[in-house]
Parts: C-alpha cells; structure tokens; sequence
C-alpha cells in the first residue's frame, strides 16, 4: 500500500517556481486602496481584482459594515437552519429579489458555497445537468456532488448546446447552466439563443452571474437586463466578492424553488451563516449602484480605454468584451515570465496557466476598476507594451 500522502512529498512544481523567481500566487498584500495595493512594501496598481466598481472603499459601503460589526459583533455563531438568521439576511435576500427580477432568494457565506449547495439538490438519479464547457469550477462541484447526468456542450455554441438537449431526452428533467460572463474570456454568453434552445426541449435554464452583476445591464442588473431576459431564465447566482464589494452569494428564483434549495442544501444547512458586516456591505453596495449610476458609466469609460491601447499595441485579447482584459500568452513559461516583469514594474496581474485554461491559452488577465484613474491605465498600458515587445509577445 502506498503512502497517502506521497503525492504530496513529490509535489515540486511550486517549490521550482518560486527558485526560478516566477511563482505568481499567494501574494501577500499589506494594505488595500481599491485599484492600488501595497506589497512588500512598495505600491502597485492592481488589475487584477474583480472589485468591478470600486465599492470595497466606497465610504457608504464601509460605514455600513462598520455599524454592523458595532451593533451586532462579528459572527452569527450559527447556520441560517438554526440560530444563524438575522433580519438582516431577510432584508438583503428582499433587495436582492427587486435587484434581479425574482421572487425569492436564499443568500450563501461564499460564492462558491452557493453554487454547490443550489446545484446538487436539485438534481436527482434520472435528472441531467447540460453545462457550457467553460462554466466556473464551482458549478462543476455542485454539479459532481449531485446525483445527475452530465453532459458538457461547446463554448457559446446553442447547437452543440441541441444535440446534447437531443441526447438527454429519456431524463426526467434537465437543468441548464452557463455563465452571464466567463471569468477568463470576458466575453458574454449568447443568451438569447441558448434560452431558446433550452426551452424547445423543456429545460430550466440557470445563469451564473457573478460577473455580469454590477457590470453589465443599463442599472448593472446583470446579463438578464442586458438581454431583457428576467422572465426568461429561471435561476440566478451572483456572488458579494466582485461588484459588491463583500463576501457571499445567493441563487434566486421562484419561491418555491428557493424554498425546496434552502431546505435541501448540505452546503447552508451545514455552514456558518454571513457575518453581519458582510451584509451590511453587500445591502449597502446595492445602494450605491442603485443611486450613483456614474460608478458603472465610469467602469465603462475605463474599460474602453485601457481595451483600445491593448488593442492597438497589438495583443491578442481574445473574444472579451468587458472589463476583463486577457493578454493571451500561450505558453506556461512565457506568462509568468511576462507577469514577473509586470509585477517588477508594480503592476499586479493574474497569471491563468493550464489547467485553468486549455493549452495555448495562457494568459495575463487584467480586470478594470471604475476607480482606475486615466493615468493609471495609461501607465498599466505603456508597461504592458515594453515588456510584450521584450519577450516577442508583440511587434
């Protein structure tokens, strides 16, 4: 019999990494300004933070949870199931229903306890899940924790998306999921066409919004309002860690539904409930997207220019059209390479290698804030183009 725990006495990929001088994770930030951070003491401008709109220091949001944390200490000490609920989750899972056109909500400690914990009750022995192959890993693990078929279908693509619907007939329900934007592309999901095929086949259809919430729509309602396709889509997730400027998650929909979720779900039942200043901050953050629409014209402004000078310098940045700015790389070596010279420059990137993207899709990924400052993306851009003619990576 083999030592459990060999695998782990051989794992050196990290320990080679960091000798080389190009381990790019689990950087330790001291200090935290929205789009600048300090680390090892000296201040770099962050972009690579999906603080969207800039809320985790918008004084609002931070009053709010400090009041919190004042009145009501800094846990619940409990599960939702039991002594864990607040009038504060009731009031924050209401404003979430208005936020996004549902009738109900049921709000997680994590996003990615949310998408565990809805998935996997929903899905019985002769049920079939249908995920687009890019979907976010926690929805894989709702989806490998339920009793469900699963069937993968081609990146945005509504006719791979049919012949899977096609051969998934004989299942008692099928559950469809697919993100609103895909956290590595950028790029938004055809919804229109998706919900449409889906609904051909009788299939519920559940949206993964966690970054299109705050970002995308006319009032940063999410892809639902950029679509117009509230009524249409039968579940939504969104996570507190992005746009609104906290940490958590929630899955709204028909009351019923949330209802049979809330008292089915291992992953609420069994974890510790938000902490009030989570709460706060996340009431809060709605708040402000809802009365200062300047934040998300801004985030907007931003990203075109930042998207514009990468363009034009000349990188490939694949199919995004959001604030996520990928500069696709290619090869393991060169993106850390490329993320090492940009971190000596005091830029904080995100270095994507395989497996978190197929081969030859590594990359450096940028996410823009609405609190960038014009000059601060021109510098982020004048450095991203000397160090990409350095290495090759551009002419």
């Amino acid at each position: 019999m083999k030592d459990l725990f060999e695998k782990c006495y051989s794992f050196k990929r990290e320990k080679e990494a960091i000798e080389l001088g190009f381990y790019p994770y689990f950087k330790a930030i001291s200090a935290l300004n929205g789009p600048h951070v300090v680390v090892n003491g000296r201040d770099m401008i962050m972009v690579g933070s999906n603080n969207y709109l800039g809320l985790t220091t918008h004084p609002k949001v931070k009053e709010a949870a400090m009041k919190a944390l004042e009145m009501n200490g800094t846990s619940c000490s409990g599960s939702r199931f039991l002594n864990g609920t607040l009038e504060m989750h009731e009031q924050l899972e209401a404003s979430l229903c208005e936020f996004v056109g549902k009738e109900s909500a049921q709000v997680f400690t994590t996003g990615f306890l949310t998408n565990q914990g809805a998935i996997a009750p929903l899905l019985s022995r002769n049920d079939t899940v249908i995920v687009d192959r890019l979907v976010h890993a926690s929805i894989l693990e709702g989806v490998r924790l339920s009793f469900g078929k699963v069937r993968r279908f081609r990146h945005n693509d509504p006719e791979s998306l049919r012949k899977n619907l096609e051969a998934s007939a004989d299942s008692d329900g099928i559950l469809v999921i697919v993100d609103g934007v895909y956290s590595m592309e950028g790029d938004i999901a055809p919804l229109p066409e998706l919900v449409s095929v889906a609904k051909e086949y009788g299939a519920r259809i559940m949206l993964d919004d966690a970054h299109g919430i705050g970002v995308l729509g006319k009032t940063g309602r999410g892809t639902l309002e950029h679509f117009n396709l509230t009524d249409q889509v039968d579940l939504v997730m969104g996570t507190f860690s992005k746009s609104l400027a906290s940490l958590g998650g929630f899955i709204a929909g028909d009351a019923s539904v949330i209802n049979y979720i809330r008292h089915n779900s291992r992953a609420l039942i069994f974890s510790a409930s938000m902490p009030p200043s989570s709460i706060a901050a996340a009431q809060a953050a709605l708040d402000v997207i809802k009365t200062e629409p300047e934040i998300l014209e801004q985030l907007w402004i931003n990203t075109r220019f930042l998207m514009k000078r990468i363009v034009d310098l000349g990188f490939d940045t694949g199919p995004t059209e959001t604030p996520i700015v990928p500069m696709i790389v290619g090869d393991d070596a060169r993106a850390a390479i490329f993320w090492r010279l940009l971190f000596d420059e005091g830029i904080f990137t995100n270095c994507v290698i395989s497996p978190a993207v197929p081969p030859g899709g590594q990359r450096i990924r940028m996410c823009l804030m609405a609190t960038h400052s014009l000059d601060d993306l021109e510098t982020v851009a004048e450095i991203c183009g000397r160090i990409g003619k350095q290495i090759g990576l551009i002419s």
